[in-house]
């Protein structure tokens, strides 16, 4: 009983694994006969890429019975059935991935030109506030030599007390712009790395995929 069963479980999988999809290869046409052999009457010409499934092979292994997409069945040699879609099939699918990973390499290029144009921007703004907190650091330490020196009178102390605060405070704004500027470029900066890096990868594993292998030469058994 059991080893009925196992027979039954082997020919259903033999059956399933049979029919599998097919493709006409790279052929002007081939033609669909009513039977396992070229004597047998013409049913249709299959062109090329038309996509089949095989049912069974006959017993000598020449010959493959299959099934369009529209139903029809019939007979073709089974050298001319391939695995894979022929190149001519494939060929405008490579195409539109190749123009669209152009175009997604284009727009990361336009990104990383705008995000180095801005960094330049930045980095002019932060050597200008630079220049101003340098400035405004000579300006404050020459306030802070008067006013510890002698005062003559307690208008002069209280403007120069006055000065002082004013300059400090202004420090502290620049001191701060000075910061954020900082922290804009260091931004910048790894935005176009990650960008840089986000191409190359896009580059190594999209385009070695769009050209067509090799198709294999083996023929059927």
């Amino acid at each position: 009983m059991i080893r009925a069963i196992l027979i039954l479980l082997l020919s259903a999988s033999a059956f399933v694994q049979a029919q599998e999809s097919r493709y006409i290869s790279d052929e002007v046409f081939v033609v669909l006969h009513a039977g396992p052999g070229s004597n047998y009457r013409w049913l249709g010409k299959l062109i090329p890429g038309t996509e089949l499934i095989e049912k069974r092979r006959s017993t000598d292994g020449n010959w493959a019975e299959v099934a369009t997409t529209r139903g029809t069945e019939g007979w073709v040699q089974a050298e001319y059935l391939s695995a894979e879609p022929p190149a001519q099939v494939r060929l405008p699918s490579v195409v539109r991935q190749l123009e669209e990973a152009q175009q997604e390499s284009a727009e990361l290029r336009s990104s990383l030109a705008e995000l180095q144009s801005e960094q330049k921007e930045v980095s002019v703004q932060l050597a200008k506030s630079n220049a101003n907190l340098q400035q405004v650091s000579e300006e404050l330490a020459q306030l802070r030599q008067i006013s510890g020196s002698a005062v003559e009178t307690a208008e002069n102390n209280r403007r120069l007390v006055e000065e002082s605060a004013t300059m400090r405070t202004t420090l502290d704004t620049l001191q701060a712009d000075n910061q954020r500027l900082q922290d804009r470029v260091r931004s910048s900066a790894f935005m176009d790395g990650a960008f840089a890096v986000l191409l190359g990868v896009i580059i190594t594993l999209v385009v070695p995929r769009l050209w067509p292998k090799r198709k294999s030469s083996s023929s059927w058994a």
